[in-house]
């Protein structure tokens, strides 16, 4: 039999607490409705009865628990922001012929920071694309891989497509065509299922001021779903600036494509 646990000087480490908490919390939120309180990853999930709700867990294991737990909230709500590079100390105990034989390592529960950026910026054989965070992915991605970014417009505008397809429209430039803020509106609405009053917008802005207020509209109904959690200036949509308009499609992105996988 051989076993792999975390050894007592990692049980300190500040990040490995810090994903402990957000990983209890993330579990509470979901599981509020079923009125079930955790406190203790060690001692309220080994048993199976709360993660009934989630994935069953059997063994008592801490390191096993982390592992899955990441797992399945990368999967069900990838927007969720881990703390980078956590890592505990490992010692592996192996029952031999010869007597338990023992070695020591290093074992990284949400990858190291490298490669969670390499990753998080460069969409896979799928044409699916995975951020970590709708900031610094985007840094990346134009200054360290600016050879994929036609691949991320790619998947951005055909994930677009699929939606405003439904209403006869077609994006094929990111820059221009979410500029005055009418596309960006019409995605929302399919998407988030929004009536939009055609009063409250201007379908034609004929100015920099309607474009402006067709943005800010967009940014506020993000902001009030939920779906966006950083600053916008929204002049730099309108201008065009790519970067600002990839981070802000890419909160839509996040959490439907997740839904439609």
């Amino acid at each position: 039999e051989k076993r792999k646990l975390i050894k007592p000087t990692s049980s300190n480490n500040p990040k490995l607490e810090e994903l402990k908490l957000l990983l209890i919390d993330w579990i509470n939120t979901t599981l509020k409705q079923e009125h079930i309180v955790v406190k203790s990853l060690e001692e309220d999930l080994y048993d199976g009865l709360v993660l009934h709700h989630l994935l069953a867990i059997l063994a008592k294991d801490l390191l096993s628990t982390l592992h899955l737990l990441v797992a399945i909230a990368k999967h069900f709500q990838p927007s969720l922001v881990f703390p980078p590079n956590v890592h505990v100390e490992t010692i592996t105990i192996e029952n031999t012929s010869k007597g338990l034989k023992t070695a020591n390592g290093v074992e990284y529960i949400t990858g190291s920071k490298e490669n969670s950026k390499e990753q998080s910026i460069i969409p896979n054989n799928t044409n699916e694309c995975c951020f970590d965070t709708a900031d610094d992915a985007f840094d990346e991605l134009f200054s360290r891989a600016p050879e994929r970014l036609d691949d991320v417009k790619k998947v951005f505008l055909q994930f677009v497509n699929q939606h405003v397809g439904k209403l006869g429209l077609n994006v094929k430039d990111m820059e221009s065509q979410f500029a005055d803020g009418v596309i960006l509106l019409l995605l929302i609405g399919q998407l988030e299922g929004y009536f939009l009053n055609l009063r409250d917008f201007f379908l034609t802005p004929a100015s920099t001021t309607e474009m402006l207020h067709n943005v800010n509209l967009a940014l506020d109904l993000l902001t009030d779903g939920g779906l966006l959690n950083f600053s916008v200036d929204s002049e730099d949509i309108v201008k065009g600036d790519l970067k600002t308009t990839m981070r802000v499609l890419y909160c839509l992105y996040s959490k439907y494509k997740a839904k439609e996988t």
